[in-house]
């Protein structure tokens, strides 16, 4: 294969056979583990991962190779019951993505079983006609016997082509899932260059990455309601890259929270954050946080075109 035939996206046949290429839709209630999921199919950090809930809020797409295939998974927000306007982009976003693509993975929590927004899940999933795996995630956490239960129960409800059982934490089972993804996706050209691992432009990725840290740190004090974006990212002559950034808060006191006694916190969250960007984009990153309140950030539209979600109306 030549160069330009790699950054076209590849031929449709190789040494080994032809190529093929598709998206999976990787649903689930929330914290099931998506996020994990997907950095480990992609071998790559491509989605952010906390303890809180709902933090992945738009569809991100990590791309992988293996064997001829490439796999595009799309790491879909947790489906819940909304209570608010961005609750209703994220789930609204989550099932067009199901709908979207070529395959859907169902992802349960083995611990947590079918209850609640799992099994609203199931539910939804009758309506929807693409092909259904189901995964079972924390396997190591779970008896055997109870996952053949788990898994059963699922399978009364929705009639899955394949069941998985699997640890998104260890990567057990996942092999078996990637052959499974590589052999059932239609032939094709590739979408993406081999070396791309996501369609995330660098901004905003670096935007996820610092509200990542900034859930880590605060995961117990600071609101759900926060956002940051990159609003500045200067290229600088000595090949370091100036990069500005803006936490945005809904009250004063979310911007002290955010901002720590004597600033210990944003410096914790800007040095880990800039840790990782230096290692992601491999040069020097100067980090610069601000911390802005503006109220009920959560009802403009503004807000929303930069998480990539559609603003619901009414």
């Amino acid at each position: 294969m030549t160069e330009d035939e790699n950054i076209a996206g590849a031929a449709d046949e190789t040494a080994a056979g032809p190529t093929h290429s598709g998206f999976v839709a990787l649903i689930g209630a929330t914290n099931a583990g998506k996020s994990t999921l997907v950095n480990r199919l992609v071998g790559a950090k491509v989605s952010i991962v906390s303890h809180k809930v709902q933090t992945t809020r738009a569809i991100v797409r990590g791309i992988a190779i293996h064997d001829n295939a490439q796999i595009v998974f799309m790491d879909t927000p947790g489906i819940f019951k909304p209570r608010r306007r961005l609750d209703r982009a994220m789930v609204t976003s989550a099932w067009g993505g199901a709908k979207d693509a070529d395959l859907i993975a169902l992802l349960i929590d083995s611990e947590r079983g079918i209850r609640g927004d799992a099994e609203t899940i199931l539910e939804g999933l009758k309506e929807v006609h693409q092909p259904k795996i189901l995964l079972l995630n924390k396997i190591d956490q779970v008896k055997r016997e109870d996952l053949l239960a788990l898994a059963a129960k699922a399978n009364e409800t929705v009639a899955f082509d394949r069941t998985f059982m699997i640890s998104a934490t260890t990567g057990s089972g996942c092999d078996d899932l990637m052959d499974y993804f590589a052999k059932t996706l239609p032939e094709g050209p590739w979408y993406y260059p081999e070396d791309q691992i996501s369609d995330l432009p660098m901004r905003q990725l670096a935007a996820e990455i610092t509200r990542e840290k900034l859930f880590l740190r605060l995961h117990q004090e600071l609101p759900y309601a926060s956002h940051v974006e990159t609003e500045k990212w200067e290229e600088k002559k000595d090949g370091s890259v100036r990069i500005e950034q803006v936490i945005y808060v809904e009250r004063d006191s979310q911007k002290k929270i955010a901002l720590g006694k004597n600033g210990e916190a944003i410096k914790a969250i800007s040095t880990a954050s800039r840790k990782e960007l230096s290692e992601i984009l491999e040069q020097s990153v100067h980090l610069f946080l601000f911390v802005k309140v503006r109220e009920n950030w959560g009802d403009d539209p503004e807000r929303f075109r930069e998480m990539g979600l559609d603003f619901p109306k009414g």
